[in-house]
């Protein structure tokens, strides 16, 4: 689908220089002399570099869809993760790499997105926020205020989330996957 290139708005994946991006930051520019375009700061979906280019309004770009597909967390062997389709039951492999620093999100179970282009997968998107159990944290100290003092904690992947001071090892709290912050208690 093609599309002007004042058009593109961040989250959109576009062809560019025979590889695909998508557009993080754009930026309307009206200078005092010559015409408008859109600054676009664009990252490289296959090899991850950054671009910042200018496209004007008169420009055409190929916009590109990309394929999500449900699919299932099973188990890591060696630094490969494996998935399996929740409609065809097939499995897939794909580098610990590839999940990146979230791979420590990960459980047995759990159900992600993976963006594919012509069967080659460029990303993926995991839960919102896991629950994850304090397996070590430091005791409350007595008379220590609850406002804006938090302490560390390590959790049952390994993860250090700061976490207020009521909490205590055992104790199961839902994590988010994006800011690796503390939510709340899980029930």
């Amino acid at each position: 689908m093609k599309i002007n290139g004042n058009e593109i708005r961040p989250g959109n994946v576009i062809q560019h220089n025979n590889s695909l991006w998508v557009a993080v930051k754009t930026q309307a520019v009206k200078p005092g002399k010559g015409g408008a375009f859109n600054q676009v700061e664009l990252k490289n979906l296959l090899d991850g570099s950054k671009l910042n280019e200018r496209f004007r309004a008169s420009a055409t770009v190929e916009r590109v869809r990309l394929e999500q597909k449900d699919y299932q967390y099973l188990y890591e062997s060696g630094d490969m993760l494996t998935f399996m389709d929740l409609e065809s039951y097939e499995q897939i492999e794909l580098p610990s790499e590839f999940v990146g620093e979230r791979k420590a999100f990960l459980q047995d179970g759990m159900q992600v997105t993976v963006e594919s282009h012509e069967g080659k997968p460029l990303g993926i998107t995991l839960p919102e926020q896991v629950t994850l159990e304090v397996t070590e944290t430091e005791p409350t100290v007595k008379g220590q205020t609850a406002a804006s003092s938090y302490k560390p904690a390590i959790m049952d992947n390994g993860l250090r989330v700061m976490v207020p001071p009521f909490i205590e090892v055992g104790q199961k709290i839902v994590v988010s996957t994006a800011e690796v912050e503390y939510v709340k208690r899980a029930d």
